[in-house]
């Protein structure tokens, strides 16, 4: 777990940082700003800055979501995301560079939310409620499933770890 927490804290604004803007995803539809600030949302989500009251998966299903979330499992390729609409938000930030420093100020608060109450639980729309640990392995999850979008991989050691 520390080696996902040392990878959202200090690695995953310099690897998106080194993504060309116009660099074309393998995938889906967003470019490279759209996905950092849709990365952006979902720290929202986790740190608590946005609520969501229900969760959108049954009931009947959510320890199948759970499993998946704590497996090393990656994201399918095009996985729909019911609350992104078909065509991507427009970019709300003026570059790339100001997308990535959002990015970075939401990670930081989220990090500092957690390390001020350790047992604050935040509710995902699709996961349910998740503690710290949970948050922190579906972030990463999440990075890695955009960073492979874009043509990036990350070391195996981190990719293979159990957590």
């Amino acid at each position: 777990m520390e080696e996902k927490e040392q990878f959202l804290q200090s690695r995953l604004i310099p690897l998106l940082a080194s993504l060309p803007t116009e660099a074309r995803a393998a995938w889906g539809k967003m470019t490279v700003q759209q996905m950092i600030e849709h990365f952006a949302d979902s720290v929202c989500i986790a740190s608590g800055k946005v609520v969501y009251s229900e969760v959108l998966t049954p009931e009947e299903q959510l320890d199948n979501m759970r499993n998946f979330l704590q497996s090393e499992k990656p994201f399918r390729e095009n996985t729909v995301n019911p609350l992104m609409p078909e065509v991507p938000a427009p970019v709300r930030n003026p570059s790339k560079a100001e997308a990535l420093k959002e990015l970075q100020e939401e990670l930081d608060y989220f990090f500092s939310v957690f390390e001020k109450n350790n047992l604050q639980v935040t509710r995902n729309p699709f996961f349910g409620d998740l503690n710290y640990e949970q948050n922190i392995q579906l972030l990463y999850k999440h990075a890695l499933h955009h960073l492979k979008q874009f043509g990036l991989t990350i070391n195996a050691e981190i990719n293979n770890e159990q957590t």
